[in-house]
């Protein structure tokens, strides 16, 4: 049976082919390549002054299309990177056969995380520029990214005490039988004493590093991230990704890696999304996490209509009776008073009170009560309380008003809110496998990893918009108009110098001309 035969492995070839031509025109390797040879990476932030003595450095450029050729191809580990280096053809040809080692890969990425977020606000440019943004709604969302730190080197101040009170017993056992025993068993006995305190002084440091920092926990291996909740009651120690994404093509304007939860992140996230959008005209929809009268207010307050879920009221804050709940209750803002569905007069002392409400947030609030309370026929419907029914009202009761207000006029735009959001994440973390923080070592470090993220799904998402032609064509023009400036400005930076250089050398001349010989 005859079968395809490959070629012999030691025969040369009369008209090789190169490398270039081993590369299909429409391969998107070249796209990446032109991408980054239209960005000023001086400009942006990437280190370009090293050492002249010694071996060379790599280029930034070729580090960031290295990291962006792997991140559209599913691999980010600087371990992969340098193997694709020296085995793929694709890289072989971006890089032109360099073969930078997996410590000056990783380097690069942990080195450079906000000229990295500049290269994604050049994504959102290129974006814009074919008007695939529309900036009249957006909707901001956030996920949980695994960080490399187990739960069990994540610490708070009961895990400590539990794991001290456990030593401690132990240590009394240890001592107890040390003294009832008898022979050569106690140097045995005393090794066990010495590692369990040895173990005790490792969790008193930690104990130590704790209270300085001024947080209710510590990670000791990747120090910044913390255990939060994923969902119900699950929790794992990851750190809090917030996105905000624009309705039209669900493409990403902005991203920030966090480590606490969502219920103080909207007010900075529209913030950013009004710089960057430069107008205040659109509409954030945002989650019941979200749902904070802070943030919400300063939302408002920059012009930004917020349709934000209202949270459930939990079931001991409900009346036995639903008909007598507190929307039920009707506010007079004229007279500050609340009127019940029995039409009594709840009034209130005008002072405020703070306290810790859902998530630990501080709120402050005023109380309004009546004395007909006590001889009223349905008190029993109304509340559990035996002194009587207390309305509370947040000092952002007209935010949360203006927020609901929203929602019951516009449910219809809320509805769009998770497919527009979450679309991001799907990609991310199901097709792609992004389910975790690959780096170490903090925040920065995370949001570099992250940011090459939103650099890669964004130029996946408008190459599949657009189509390579219309991109690499757009991206050419780019790169003719970086180096004739370049070009320009090197010519007129050259004659300045040159210009200086004659004035200096006459003013020598003069100076010489004046000395008396």
């Amino acid at each position: 049976m005859k079968f395809i035969q490959g070629h012999n492995r030691n025969q040369i070839h009369l008209f090789p082919i190169s490398l270039d031509q081993s590369i299909d025109p429409d391969n998107e390797v070249r796209i990446i390549d032109l991408f980054v040879e239209s960005l000023s990476i001086k400009d942006y932030g990437f280190r370009m002054d090293f050492f002249e003595n010694g071996r060379p450095a790599y280029h930034p450029a070729d580090l960031l299309k290295l990291f962006i050729y792997g991140y559209l191809n599913k691999v980010r580990s600087s371990r992969d990177l340098e193997k694709e280096c020296k085995r793929n053809i694709e890289v072989m040809w971006l890089l032109k056969c360099l073969r930078p080692d997996h410590n000056t890969i990783a380097n690069f990425r942990r080195d450079n995380p906000k000229a990295i977020k500049k290269v994604f606000r050049t994504t959102v440019q290129i974006a814009r520029h074919f008007n695939l943004i529309g900036g009249k709604l957006i909707a901001g969302d956030s996920t949980k990214l695994r960080a490399q730190n187990s739960k069990k080197n994540n610490y708070n101040q009961a895990k400590i005490d539990q794991h001290i009170a456990y030593i401690d017993k132990k240590l009394e056992e240890y001592t107890r039988t040390l003294a009832e025993h008898d022979g050569d068993d106690k140097q045995g006995i005393r090794d066990e004493i010495n590692k369990q305190q040895e173990r005790k002084d490792q969790y008193k440091d930690i104990e130590k590093k704790l209270k300085e920092s001024g947080e209710t926990q510590i990670s000791t291996s990747d120090p910044e991230s913390r255990q939060i909740i994923i969902r119900n009651n699950i929790t794992e120690v990851a750190y809090n990704v917030q996105t905000t994404v624009e309705e039209k093509n669900n493409i990403p304007i902005d991203y920030k890696v966090t480590n606490q939860n969502d219920s103080k992140a909207m007010g900075n996230m529209v913030q950013r999304a009004k710089n960057i959008l430069g107008t205040n005209e659109f509409t954030a929809l945002y989650d019941k996490g979200y749902h904070t009268g802070s943030e919400l207010k300063i939302a408002q307050e920059l012009g930004i209509e917020t349709i934000v879920a209202i949270p459930d009221v939990p079931a001991t804050s409900q009346a036995p009776d639903h008909d007598y709940n507190y929307e039920n209750f009707k506010y007079d803002p004229l007279a500050d008073t609340y009127t019940c569905p029995q039409g009594e007069v709840l009034i209130t002392n005008g002072k405020w009170y703070k306290t810790h409400g859902r998530r630990n947030i501080l709120i402050s609030f005023k109380q309004y009560k009546t004395a007909a309370c006590k001889s009223c026929l349905v008190r029993m419907k109304c509340t559990r309380s035996k002194t009587g029914r207390v309305i509370e009202l947040s000092i952002y009761a007209e935010n949360y008003e203006k927020n609901r207000t929203n929602i019951l006029e516009k449910e219809h735009l809320y509805k769009r809110r998770q497919a527009i959001a979450e679309h991001p994440f799907g990609t991310i973390k199901r097709q792609w496998g992004f389910s975790y923080i690959l780096t170490k070592e903090g925040i920065n470090r995370a949001s570099a990893d992250v940011g090459f993220m939103f650099i890669a799904y964004n130029l996946r998402r408008i190459l599949s918009i657009l189509g390579k032609d219309l991109l690499s064509e757009y991206l050419r023009i780019l790169v003719s108009l970086f180096l004739t400036f370049s070009a320009f400005f090197r010519r007129k930076i050259s004659q300045f110098e040159a210009s200086v250089f004659q004035t200096i050398i006459c003013s020598w001349k003069i100076q010489l001309s004046l000395k008396p010989h």
